[in-house]
């Protein structure tokens, strides 16, 4: 598996890929699916950030991306989302090695925090952990739980406040 940055070629099988790992039985497509699509549109799109695992034969089997969000107004964080991987390619470990590359993309280029809404019982072992203690907060009434931070190394205790998504998640 290689992961690497998306092209333009990529957009139809990112978008399957997440029609795949999102979709509902009775075949409507997922939010996952068009958010990429309008995230793309979006003046938070940071190209470096979303990022493709490929098979040996260069199919599309993963995506991650991130974008540029908000704590308390100022553009210090990234929010990731959607991650999704096609059902045939899960739990083989393209997920976690996608959210290493993305984190590891961030840190590179000296982001301070990438945050998330996910399961608590996934996202720790990358190091994230409920934003609250970080002193963000959420822009919805989420369970502390499942909205995780990750501070990276250019992190500064000064950076607290509500966070905010780029603009196509408040669509959602």
């Amino acid at each position: 598996m290689l992961i690497r940055r998306e092209t333009p070629a990529d957009v139809d099988a990112i978008r399957a890929v997440h029609a795949a790992a999102f979709g509902a039985p009775d075949g409507a497509v997922p939010i996952e699916a068009t958010l990429v699509d309008a995230l793309r549109a979006d003046e938070g799109w940071l190209p470096a950030y979303s990022l493709v695992a490929a098979d040996p034969d260069g199919q599309v089997v993963g995506h991650v991306v991130a974008t540029r969000a908000q704590v308390s107004g100022q553009p210090v964080a990234l929010g990731v989302g959607p991650l999704g991987v096609l059902p045939a390619w899960q739990r083989r470990g393209v997920g976690s090695a996608l959210m290493h590359a993305v984190l590891g993309a961030a840190d590179a280029r000296d982001e301070p925090l990438v945050v998330l809404l996910g399961h608590p019982d996934y996202y720790p072992r990358f190091g994230f952990r409920p934003a609250v203690e970080l002193g963000v907060t959420p822009p919805q009434p989420w369970g502390p739980q499942y909205f995780q931070a990750r501070p990276l190394s250019a992190w500064r205790d000064s950076i607290r406040g509500e966070f905010r998504y780029a603009g196509p998640f408040d669509e959602l």
